[in-house]
């Protein structure tokens, strides 16, 4: 009879959130006992999914981790907590799927690593976009020698203008000492994806940024601290009522749904609970006054050069833009990969013959939705394969140090000015 996993999830917000309702879609294969999370609300909100008695739910962790609950703990807790959470996890005896970033601190990711080897634990890290169908098949073609030896890669995340504004000013303006540097808690994804199709370590890297725009100094005349109060709430580009109000409504006021879920964790979703949300919370502050330029860590632009062990030179951008959407341009010694969100298409453009265009849509299971182009699905698909030994996790812990490393040297390059750091 094949084993059923019990799964305990700690944080319940959006990643939590996701990773719950996709384990509830595999009965056969996971059963979630317990819930933590610090926010009650949240906490109620998950358990709508799966109706737990109370004795099933934590409010610290420091009482959930009084023992085990569970074969496996997803830790989606803020960035902050990953290291510490997942250490007393793999101690009791979890397998854990933990959301990224893991550290910004290199020795906290070796300790990290040093206890799983002692405990043998599984730890897979949430780089969903490996599991994402357009990167996989990128994967593919890169192994199968399509486009010949990769010589290049550059990569653009495209970040959308008001995201920008809300998981990187507004957001983060309120948890500056929970979460990490831009270039991680952002880019930890399009790092790890380079480094996976370089196929090597890196050598050296350098970064230029910073935070340049949301700023008092480019606010509208007159704005005050709060949109609603704002004489500018119907014009300015930024405005928490446009963001949250007005698209609520053009999508057509769906409940419970990112990003409208962030500004209030009443439940089910409504016009008066979204203005009591902006009225007393981070996400109705103005984004040029919410001092989030105090934290040296946050940019809202930023370029990576990298250069690795087996030549392959890459750069990776990440701008606050009108349309979201990743872009990866690989260029290889007998052709061309080009995979554009924005446009949905994967081209493959070997020399000297015609390109073959595949819309992304058409290679991603339409159950699994567009969250990560899919990678969410696809990473939770394996998650049964990866705890029972049956299939190589793609982004184990052990694997995903790489990524880190180059994302903590970045920061430090760009601190220093673009100075080029090199990462051992």
């Amino acid at each position: 009879m094949k084993k059923k996993y019990t799964v305990a999830i700690l944080g319940t917000g959006g990643r939590g959130y996701a990773y719950g309702s996709l384990i509830k879609e595999r009965p056969d294969e996971f059963e979630v006992v317990a819930l933590c999370d610090r926010e009650a609300k949240q906490l109620e909100k998950e358990n709508m999914l799966f109706g737990l008695p109370d004795d099933a739910m934590f409010l610290t962790d420091t009482e959930f981790f009084k023992e085990k609950r569970a074969d496996i703990l997803i830790i989606a807790t803020f960035d902050r907590y990953h290291i510490e959470q997942c250490i007393k996890a793999m101690k009791l005896g979890y397998d854990v799927l933990l959301e990224k970033p893991v550290s910004n601190n290199t020795e906290e990711i070796y300790e990290l690593l040093k206890v799983q080897k002692e405990t043998g634990s599984k730890v897979a890290v949430c780089h969903v976009l490996r599991y994402a169908p357009a990167f996989v098949k990128v994967s593919q073609l890169l192994r199968e020698g399509v486009v010949g030896r990769v010589v290049a890669i550059d990569a653009m995340e495209r970040v959308v203008y008001w995201h920008q504004a809300q998981a990187y000013v507004r957001l983060q303006s309120v948890h500056n000492d929970e979460t990490f540097e831009t270039i991680l808690a952002k880019c930890c994804h399009d790092l790890d994806y380079i480094q996976h199709y370089a196929g090597s370590k890196c050598k050296s890297v350098s970064s230029l940024g910073g935070f340049d725009f949301f700023l008092p100094k480019n606010a509208p005349e007159g704005a005050t601290k709060r949109c609603l109060d704002c004489p500018h709430k119907e014009t300015c580009l930024f405005s928490a009522k446009k963001v949250y109000i007005d698209r609520w409504h053009e999508l057509g006021e769906p409940e419970f749904v990112w990003p409208f879920n962030k500004v209030t964790l009443d439940y089910p979703t409504t016009e008066e609970k979204l203005y009591k949300g902006l009225e007393t919370n981070e996400l109705g502050v103005c984004v040029y006054h919410s001092g989030v330029e105090s934290n040296p860590g946050v940019v809202d632009h930023q370029q990576v050069q990298m250069h690795f062990e087996n030549g392959v030179d890459a750069t990776l951008k990440m701008q606050f833009c009108a349309e979201p959407g990743r872009r990866v341009n690989i260029f290889g010694t007998h052709g061309e990969i080009v995979l554009d969100e924005l446009y949905d298409t994967l081209e493959i453009k070997p020399f000297g013959k015609p390109k073959e265009v595949i819309k992304i849509s058409d290679i991603t299971s339409k159950d699994a939705g567009f969250v990560h182009g899919g990678g969410d699905a696809g990473l939770i698909n394996d998650l049964y394969a990866i705890v029972s030994g049956e299939k190589t996790d793609y982004t184990s812990l052990e694997e995903s140090v790489e990524s880190h490393l180059i994302g903590i040297k970045a920061e430090e390059s760009r601190l220093l000015g673009g100075i080029l750091k090199h990462i051992r």
